[in-house]
């Protein structure tokens, strides 16, 4: 079963493995299993789910919804997010205005068949309103109750440090960041960590397996797998293609050995690694089948020996991309139409 973590600095405990349907629900797998997928979560001890209303533009809160439906709702953690252009894709269809968030928290809430939801991130920067209008907006939706805390994803840590400054002004909690973070991916480590632990943030990481390299399935020189991540036009492709290179592939292969001495399947490996990380509250995981849940879960509660750590920082070397720049340059220069 899972074990569970604070959120930042509040009250609200989480499950460190959290589940999360992004390039899953209502796109690459079908209702039924989608459904499956979350009643092997909830049998795992996971009470936490994440979504956002641009996966698959609306369909995953949908689903998740309808998939949870029945559920004591005081038992579960529901977060959502809002940034990404959704529905007919109208100017005021995106970004982080006050119009756009008060429309779009209705919608979600409508989708997710529930009066609130316990976490409502802030998908991106918007670099085109003011940031006391966001701010405003969301300690708005806290105090009429339609969100207990609130959260950002992929925001630079003067961004996150801005925020935090305006919510404790506008009498709310800025409680959490959700980033890319994984053995392969750690430009988080030297800025948005130390900055987020200084103001009681903790983070809910994407990615931890790298998009399914980090399983181990893609090897250098081979053919890529079909039906896998890397072969899906539909988004999943153009993510993963980063960490496609043969020198990448064959470290992680050299993870294996490591892996096995802690009787783990690399991507427990992967899952654990990021769960190291005292400011890691829960690394988020999707799955296509039922299994993948079950077996994402073992990797709660593993404690990686220092010695193995390091080993592991040995074999991945330079593939291993730190620049803390990355997230402000693979972040939207502008609303996206």
């Amino acid at each position: 079963m899972v074990n569970y973590r604070y959120l930042g600095n509040s009250g609200l405990k989480i499950s460190e493995i959290t589940y999360g349907n992004w390039l899953t629900h209502g796109s690459q797998v079908e209702n039924d299993a989608a459904t499956a997928c979350v009643r092997a979560a909830l049998d795992a001890g996971i009470s936490t789910f994440d979504t956002a209303d641009v996966y698959a533009n609306t369909k995953a809160e949908q689903v998740l919804g309808d998939a949870l439906k029945g559920e004591r709702r005081e038992s579960l953690e529901i977060f959502t997010k809002v940034y990404w252009p959704t529905g007919p894709g109208g100017p005021n269809d995106t970004g982080l205005s006050r119009k756009h968030i008060m429309e779009s928290i209705d919608g979600s809430l409508t989708r997710l068949g529930t009066d609130y939801v316990d976490l409502y991130q802030a998908h991106r920067y918007d670099t085109e309103t003011p940031l006391e209008e966001t701010m405003q907006a969301f300690a708005d939706i806290v105090r009429q109750g339609k969100a207990l805390y609130i959260g950002v994803s992929e925001w630079t840590a003067d961004q996150i440090r801005a925020g935090h400054a305006l919510s404790k002004e506008l009498g709310f909690q800025l409680i959490s960041s959700q980033p890319q973070y994984s053995m392969l991916w750690r430009v988080i480590e030297e800025e948005v960590v130390p900055t987020s632990a200084e103001l009681g943030i903790s983070q809910i990481v994407w990615s931890p397996v790298a998009q399914g390299v980090l399983t181990g399935k893609y090897a250098p020189g081979a053919e890529l797998p079909a039906g896998s991540r890397a072969t899906d036009e539909k988004g999943g492709a153009n993510m993963i293609k980063r960490f496609l290179d043969d020198d990448v592939l064959r470290r992680v292969q050299e993870l294996k050995p490591v892996a096995d001495e802690l009787d783990l399947s690399l991507a427990q490996l992967a899952v654990a690694w990021v769960l190291q990380n005292d400011n890691v509250a829960a690394a988020l995981i999707g799955a296509s089948r039922p299994e993948q849940v079950a077996e994402n879960v073992k990797a709660s509660g593993v404690v990686i020996p220092e010695e193995l750590l390091t080993k592991i920082d040995t074999i991945l070397g330079g593939v291993v991309e730190r620049d803390p720049g990355k997230t402000a340059e693979t972040a939207p220069k502008g609303r996206v139409a």
